[in-house]
């Protein structure tokens, strides 16, 4: 227990250190006043404008005075807030259609080339060219960003479940019908597990699509989220704020990637080539 806690503490330390020297030379360079503030903020610039995004206004704030107190806002938990539930219900969306079309497409050639000449075709069009179409069925707000992200997070659902069920071994196959399978059972019993790795894996492609997804959606059609404040700083050019809404988006992002990777792993465990 002890050597494993030390082996995760020396892998997190080692992956500490490029970011830190990358900070302290954007420190240093914004110190010596190579780069105009108004471009390139400096980290504490970042940091305490991140720190005034995220803490809400107080009246011991207020009274204290400062800059900082005056900048006090509190949206950084609404603005993460609005953009992980439209994460959340679009991904279920666009999850929830593809992984039964994939199975369908995966177990069926027939259903296959039907269906598959279409999903090539829409497939490489990207969520953001149906940003006009999304307003104009689904006006402001909620709805037309749910539907891009769901885009977004369909197609790699669809294509790793459909990859996963064709790519079974044929041996598997072969050896469940010897002992009396039938077509339900082959599936349930058989396919549907050996291609669950294939479809966790869609999964996390689709989280981290979505995530991408959100952040457009929410530049163009709502009046709340990460996205909508990073667009909003750049209307008065303040970019510290533009600089820690990324930030942000990067830790939810590491976050959720985090989290979906280890849910794999405990899903996984008896997969081959997973260690306990």
């Amino acid at each position: 227990m002890a050597t494993s806690l030390s082996g995760h503490l020396r892998a997190h330390a080692a992956g500490a250190v490029v970011p830190a020297v990358l900070i302290a030379v954007w420190q240093f360079t914004c110190s010596m006043g190579w780069v105009n503030e108004h471009v390139l903020p400096s980290p504490w610039a970042v940091v305490t404008r991140w720190v005034a995004y995220l803490l809400p206004q107080t009246p011991l704030a207020e009274a204290q005075g400062g800059w900082l107190a005056w900048a006090l806002s509190g949206e950084l938990l609404i603005d993460a807030a609005g953009s992980l539930y439209r994460v959340g219900m679009g991904f279920l969306v666009g999850a929830g259609l593809a992984l039964p079309l994939g199975l369908v497409m995966g177990a069926s050639p027939r259903v296959y080339g039907w269906l598959n000449p279409l999903m090539q075709v829409l497939r490489p069009i990207p969520p953001i060219a149906y940003i006009p179409l999304a307003i104009l069925w689904f006006g402001l707000g909620n709805p037309p960003a749910i539907f891009l992200i769901a885009i977004g997070a369909f197609f790699p659902v669809l294509i790793n479940t459909i990859a996963g069920v064709r790519q079974v071994d044929s041996i598997y196959i072969r050896a469940a019908r010897n002992l009396g399978a039938n077509q339900r059972v082959l599936f349930l019993r058989v396919m549907l597990p050996a291609a669950v790795p294939y479809i966790l894996s869609g999964v996390r492609i689709g989280i981290g699509t979505a995530f991408i997804v959100v952040i457009v959606s929410e530049m163009i059609a709502v009046n709340n989220g990460l996205g909508f404040r990073i667009l909003e700083a750049r209307e008065y050019f303040w970019s510290d704020k533009i600089i820690a809404g990324m930030i942000t988006i990067g830790m939810l992002g590491l976050a959720i990637d985090t989290a979906v990777n280890k849910l794999n792993n405990h899903l996984l465990r008896w997969h081959r080539g997973l260690e306990h």
